[in-house]
């Protein structure tokens, strides 16, 4: 079924938003605060603006689609799946090369599991567009911070009740072997497992849209990596469908470069850039 009007909202999860420690509930065995394990600065108001529209435009928005970065505790890209030279630990936000592995700099702590993160480091590093980065334990599912913001939950509660449509909620990162920044593709896929994979159903209904409109966390990563594979893959070939609200996402910290240089990108692209109150549906 077509949807002319759709809205795709990337990963906007509570371990990604800046909290503040009212919006922070208490874990239950320690009485200690949830607190978000990656916050991006602006996410939550960005958050807000996007709860904001939802109830505003909802009756013009036809499809909603949720991604969600979903991860176990074991994952490549988190500290407990490496070691540092003579078994030190390896602190978040460590950037991991290829030839770092090979020097012994960092290796993974399951020794079988060498040949499989060399061929992975590989093949990124290859295509150029991130070099492997630990990041904090995030998004493990199950968790308080897989969960979608309050603010954007609600709103979508109350638009699924208006419209009686269901919200499509995509679930990415499970295979622990692959980052997988884009709610298309992993970044490097795996053979043997189909979630990593083109997501063509996903593609084709997105590509149903008359109007794409994109926010989400964060925008120097799982954002840009997601528009820039739709930007790639889309059959119709008309990113001018495309509407990134600018002030619905916010980029990690240190990539604020990253983040400017992918806006210029996709405007290049034919892709439009607007601040949600500049959108009337």
């Amino acid at each position: 079924m077509a949807y002319p009007v759709q809205l795709l909202v990337i990963d906007p999860q509570n371990d990604f938003c800046d909290l503040p420690t009212a919006w922070q509930p208490t874990y239950p065995l320690t009485g200690a605060r949830m607190a978000p394990a990656l916050p991006v600065a602006g996410a939550h108001a960005d958050m807000q603006r996007l709860a904001h529209f939802i109830s505003v435009q909802g009756a013009a928005i036809d499809a909603i689609t949720i991604t969600l970065d979903a991860h176990q505790r074991y994952d490549i890209a988190h500290p407990d799946f490496w070691y540092g030279a003579q078994g030190v630990e390896v602190a978040p936000f460590t950037p991991i090369t290829a030839a770092q592995v090979r020097a012994g700099t960092y290796r993974p702590r399951h020794a079988d599991s060498l040949p499989g993160v060399l061929a992975y480091l590989d093949a990124l590093e290859q295509q150029g567009r991130y070099t492997h980065m630990v990041w904090p334990v995030h998004c493990e599912v199950g968790h308080w911070g897989h969960n979608i913001h309050p603010s954007v939950a609600a709103a979508c509660g109350v638009w699924q009740a208006r419209r009686q449509r269901a919200v499509t909620h995509v679930l990415k990162g499970m295979n622990p072997a692959t980052e997988h920044y884009s709610a298309l593709q992993a970044e490097v896929p795996d053979a043997t497992d189909a979630h990593t994979q083109l997501n063509t159903r996903l593609l084709a209904a997105l590509d149903s849209a008359q109007v794409l409109l994109i926010a989400g966390e964060a925008s120097s990563h799982c954002v840009r990596a997601t528009t820039e594979h739709l930007v790639q893959h889309l059959p119709s070939q008309c990113p001018e469908r495309i509407v990134l609200l600018t002030d619905c996402m916010s980029p990690v910290a240190g990539f604020e470069t990253q983040h400017a240089a992918f806006l210029a990108e996709m405007q290049a692209r034919g892709v439009q850039l607007a601040r949600s109150s500049q959108i009337q549906l």
